[in-house]
């Protein structure tokens, strides 16, 4: 590693002086990515801010209609959050299959969307359940958030809060994880509000991060089962293709995990 100067910030105000005071500044919130990289010398951070004990920045709450995620909570939290499990299972669900005990642990909510790696779970959650992610500075729709590998609207220096959670009818998550990494090869969220609308969100599959699925939304906005996917073309144009699966495959575990959310939403 590089040398660096570590800070541990006490407030988010005070994490954003440090970090415009900074050449060269990262923030650390889990630490499940950037330390790593730094290991490999592939980042050489002047100064690494660390929120994670931002009391702020940590905890679970319901809401009038739906559940807020501090950036700060870590996996294990989500997953066994009572609020999370009342609200949306699914969510709770997924939060439990993010890499192994020591990784749940460690990393963050926010560490992970700001992150934003192509194959992380908790994009296809924030996509398909259509939440908002909360900044020091703003609020970002779903839709908005997402802008491609490792890239997201956050500005240089905006720090994620928290991530607020909308209720809905019907909600459930698939992957077909890597057995090394227990990242997802592709995994899919799939979510159906009290009015009928339809959200389905892959991740792990495209070449662009996470991505929404129209063809399978407008399946289940007709007819909400699995079997209403059978019929369902997904294009490989686009997918990733490397060592792990070629594009076809994964347009094909697209489905299949689509399916198997639909039937653990029930």
């Amino acid at each position: 590693m590089y040398e660096t100067t570590y800070h541990r910030a006490s407030s988010v105000d005070e994490a954003a002086a440090m970090f415009a005071k900074g050449k060269e500044a990262k923030y650390l919130s889990g630490g499940q990515t950037l330390l790593p990289v730094m290991k490999q010398r592939l980042a050489s951070p002047s100064d690494v801010i660390d929120l994670a004990k931002i009391k702020d920045l940590v905890g679970v709450a319901a809401t009038g209609n739906g559940v807020e995620v501090k950036a700060a909570t870590t996996h294990y939290d989500v997953a066994q959050s009572d609020a999370v499990k009342k609200a949306i299972p699914a969510l709770a669900y997924l939060a439990s299959l993010i890499g192994d005990p020591a990784v749940r642990y460690r990393g963050t909510i926010g560490g992970s969307l700001a992150n934003n790696d192509p194959a992380a779970d908790y994009p296809a959650a924030v996509l398909a359940l259509g939440a908002t992610v909360k900044t020091n500075k703003r609020t970002i729709a779903a839709d908005e958030f997402f802008k491609g590998l490792f890239s997201t609207a956050l500005a240089d220096g905006e720090i994620i809060t928290a991530v607020s959670f909308p209720v809905v009818a019907k909600a459930g998550y698939a992957k077909f994880p890597h057995p090394a990494s227990r990242f997802a090869l592709t995994g899919v969220f799939v979510a159906k509000t009290a009015g009928g609308d339809v959200r389905v969100a892959a991740t792990g599959a495209s070449q662009n991060g996470v991505m929404r699925v129209p063809a399978i939304e407008a399946a289940l906005k007709a007819n909400w089962s699995a079997g209403a996917i059978d019929g369902v073309k997904i294009s490989a144009d686009g997918l990733l293709d490397d060592i792990h699966g070629s594009s076809g495959y994964r347009a094909n575990l697209i489905k299949v995990m689509a399916q198997r959310a639909v039937a653990a939403a029930g």
